[in-house]
């Protein structure tokens, strides 16, 4: 065996990353930039400049996707499937059909089983309680 050549090292830096050249829980990304930064002590600090919000209309319940205007007579390259059914469509009645979410439009949170610990989820009491149930006693 041989190791590698001083040469190659730079030219591999421009290959893409696969999983096979990273370990595990390496998160390769897609140029979204970071949300914080590292600190000198391993945390990891989030600063809310960077992050990314989004706008939400007042009305989300009663919201509807309006069309852009487009050159009549557009057409795409790509075949659409509609109800079963593929046909070319015009990039205007693509933009004319309304999003449907996929997830409900009303999100409800969803309250642990946690009533009567003091800490919660964290209470030691009820993590050593969990740990026996699952895992016995020794």
């Amino acid at each position: 065996m041989r190791p590698t050549s001083p040469l190659h090292v730079g030219l591999y830096r421009h290959l893409k990353l696969t999983t096979k050249d990273v370990n595990k829980g390496f998160y390769k990304g897609n140029r979204t930039g970071s949300m914080g930064r590292h600190t000198k002590y391993g945390g990891y600090v989030i600063e809310w400049n960077k992050v990314r919000t989004y706008a939400v209309p007042q009305n989300l319940k009663d919201f509807k996707v309006g069309s852009i205007l487009v050159p009549p007579g557009r057409w795409l390259r790509t075949r659409h499937k509609i109800n079963g059914e593929c046909r070319n469509m015009s990039l205007t009645q693509i933009l004319d059909l309304q999003l449907t979410p996929f997830v409900s439009r009303q999100i409800y949170a969803e309250s642990g089983d946690y009533k009567g610990l003091a800490k919660g989820a964290s209470d030691p009491h009820f993590y050593v309680e969990q740990w026996k149930r699952y895992n016995g006693v020794d």
